[in-house]
């Protein structure tokens, strides 16, 4: 136990508040004995009420899972169950009909539709990759990814495959007929552009010219009217980019010069404290922070090695152009940052309550808004709220109590830093059962600060199976997509969504794209994002933030909306439903397979959880699909095996058997990196090997299937091993 001052019976770790004092307040204006005079009192005021609420979720699971033991078999009785939900207060009477009134939005958040990425906060490169995902080149995208076909004459090479690269120029080109079309003609014949007195004139063949059909397309320039080196074209508020350059590589074999094609493409991101970050003590914490603060101040830097070369990576500066009346064009040069804090089941020491661990997110949400006060304040060059707003996302809440404890939270923290009112906006995060079924209410209760709602299939799947736990056997994992809760979540929170005034207001988003090798069959499927009434959406990376961005030019997602406010809302009754397995005659084979499925899963992600302390990666699956994994996938993995287990599809000595198997798969995928250390040969003494047991065997007890607890007496476990001196 580290060092800690303190204020009454409140202690604050001498790391978190040298970090706090040292490095986060100065040039905020803050006075640091009323700051932590100040968050004492909050923290002793809001620890009991948090920990109430974690109280009442027990209560409800037990008395959910009694139902269930009462009432076994087939034929799930739907309207006795949501009667009994009604009845214990897990679903509760909708608010009458209203709409949210949040003021002082940034646009990206409440009128451009496009792609969010999430991104572990704690990697420093990573963090800058994502906030400078805010513009990316299409000709990259397109030639790096399988959107493009990788065989034969146009594969990809050691060096530059001109044949390669006239697919994706013809690709390109034809992007720009169909979101720039000119009046006459095609870019694919262009020549060359320049700007005349009308606008953007395109030089054709046969010494013609032609012109954009909408007027109102071209935005600004870079260079001189008649040899601008950037066009700046604009398409359902996104920005797009023509470089021309005959000098370039690519653009002097271009008839036009064109030598690349850069668009608008992550226009939000989430900086993320939670899911995919893997903080277990102060020390890591700390860094956490840190990491935000440079974001925030526009200081963070982060040094690489690519190549044999030496990189220095930092966030971009702002774009500019001229108009054609010859005013000065600004775009922001970065994605709009969100943080995203932990949920309300973690505890940390970083600060105490007589000696006890408080609410993680009781800290995330006081350092987070006081660290984002540099950003308020303009202290750095770079701004990241134009509309001086600081953007907290709250995940793994349950219904409406919580997020108005959350609202609360928010706005004693804006006492404490002297803000005004609902400058800390707040995006909910649906993923949890309890958040489904009460969605109007939970929007309700933080309606004048609330900028985001998003369905998250791979948490919300985790807390399905651990609520059902006693209701039956899930079906096998793959079959979990096709459930009838799914496709009725997720009509429904942007039904609801729209119901209460997002639009125009706030966003409406979808979940993650998983895996970042395969863009062909992202580019062919998650365009269904936006044609459900989504204004933004996850993407693993951000070359998959600019191929997603072409599912906003093809959707205009603001019509969509407008389309979907009269429609039918899905059924709560479906919602309600268990999915549960309605044949059980998997075979030895096929439970063995199912076995090696999810613990390859488990293993993959917790040995690098425990052993690096990375907390999101892309993992290979069995079959050696690569995915983007984390806490949420995890979660899913490790509760359907304790629902098999629960219910007797599979024994202990099943399982155990699956994890030795999949032990030795999991080394040998691993084999090629030098810092890892193999599970197979010593499975009782391996800390990562016993961390996946007990999420397995331990999963039906822990508190809704999460994971964090495990995963964090784990790592302090392997964390302590290394410190050992060795003799």
């Amino acid at each position: 136990m580290s060092r800690t001052i303190s204020f009454g019976n409140v202690g604050v770790s001498a790391q978190l508040h040298a970090f706090v004092i040292q490095e986060a307040m100065p040039g905020t204006g803050i006075v640091e004995a009323d700051f932590w005079y100040g968050l004492a009192a909050l923290v002793r005021r809001m620890a009991p009420l948090n920990q109430a609420l974690l109280q009442r979720r027990d209560e409800l699971q037990s008395q959910i899972d009694a139902w269930h033991r009462a009432h076994p078999g087939p034929g799930f009785d739907a309207p006795s169950y949501r009667a009994y939900l009604r009845d214990i207060g897990y679903t509760r009477p909708q608010p009458a009909p209203f709409e949210i009134d949040t003021a002082g939005v940034d646009p990206e958040i409440a009128h451009i539709a496009g792609p969010q990425l999430v991104v572990p906060v704690n990697n420093a490169r990573y963090a800058l990759n994502a906030a400078n995902a805010r513009w990316g080149s299409l000709y990259d995208a397109l030639y790096g990814t399988d959107v493009i076909a990788a065989e034969g004459a146009e594969a990809k090479s050691g060096e530059y495959n001109p044949k390669r690269g006239a697919l994706v120029i013809a690709y390109v080109r034809n992007f720009l007929d169909d979101y720039f079309p000119l009046r006459q003609g095609s870019h694919r014949d262009a020549l060359g552009y320049r700007l005349g007195e009308s606008g953007l004139e395109v030089l054709l063949p046969r010494a013609s010219t032609s012109s954009l059909r909408s007027e109102h397309a071209l935005v600004g320039y870079r260079g001189e009217p008649d040899a601008p080196s950037t066009l700046l074209l604009v398409h359902h508020g996104l920005h797009v980019e023509i470089h021309i350059d005959r000098t370039h590589a690519i653009g002097r074999s271009d008839a036009a010069g064109i030598s690349d094609v850069v668009i608008e493409s992550a226009m939000t991101t989430i900086e993320d404290f939670e899911d995919s970050v893997a903080a277990v003590d102060v020390e890591e914490k700390v860094a956490v922070y840190r990491n935000w603060l440079g974001l925030m101040t526009g200081t963070l830097t982060a040094a690489f090695d690519k190549g044999g070369r030496q990189f220095l990576r930092r966030l971009n500066p702002d774009r500019r152009y001229r108009s054609l009346s010859g005013r000065e064009v600004i775009l922001p040069g970065r994605s709009l940052l969100l943080a995203r804090n932990v949920g309300s089941h973690m505890l940390s020491d970083a600060i105490t309550l007589d000696g006890q661990p408080i609410p993680e997110t009781v800290i995330d949400a006081a350092i987070t808004a006081l660290i984002a006060l540099h950003d308020l304040r303009a202290t750095g060059e770079l701004r990241n709220s134009r509309s001086g707003s600081v953007y907290i996302v709250k995940p793994k809440m349950h219904g409406a109590e919580e997020v108005a404890l959350a609202d609360r939270l928010f706005g004693e923290v804006e006492d404490l830093l002297g803000l005004a009112r609902y400058t800390l906006k707040m995006g909910i995060m649906d993923e949890e059962r309890r958040t489904t079924v009460n969605l109007a209410e939970c929007i309700h209760a933080a309606r004048h600060r609330i900028v985001f709602i998003n369905t998250g299939f791979l948490d919300r799947t985790g807390d399905e199976i651990h609520t059902s736990m006693d209701a039956g056997v899930m079906p096998r994992k793959a079959d979990l997509k096709k459930a009838a809760w799914l496709d009725a979540y997720e009509r429904q929170n942007v039904d609801i969504g729209l119901a209460c005034g997002l639009r125009g207001r706030a966003q409406i988003g979808k979940g993650m794209w998983a895996m970042p090798d395969l863009m062909a069959d992202m580019v062919m499927t998650k365009i269904a994002h936006p044609r459900a009434g989504a204004n933004t959406a996850w993407v693993p990376s951000p070359t998959a933030a600019t191929l997603h961005a072409l599912h906003y030019h093809a959707v205009n997602v603001a019509d969509v909306q407008a389309a979907l406010v009269t429609r039918e809302r899905a059924s709560l009754d479906d919602i309600l439903t268990p999915s549960l397995a309605q044949t059980i005659a998997w075979n030895e084979t096929e439970i063995e397979t199912e076995l090696n499925n999810n613990v390859q899963s488990i293993l993959g992600y917790v040995v690098r959880w425990i052993d690096f302390g990375i907390g999101c990666s892309k993992v290979p699956d069995f079959y050696n699909v690569a995915l983007m994994e984390d806490r949420a996938t995890l979660r899913i993995s490790s509760q359907h095996v304790a629902n098999w287990l629960h219910h007797g599809i599979c024994s202990t000595a099943q399982v155990m058997d699956a994890l030795r198997r999949m032990a030795r798969v999991v080394d040998e995928q691993n084999r090629g990196d030098p810092a890892y250390r193999p599970m197979s040969g010593e499975l009782d003494d391996n800390i990562a090997f016993r961390a996946a047991c007990d999420l397995i065997f331990e999963g039906r007890t822990q508190a809704n299937g999460y994971t964090e607890v495990i995963l964090h007496s784990r790592r302090k476990q392997r964390k302590a091993f290394r410190a050992i001196p060795r003799t």
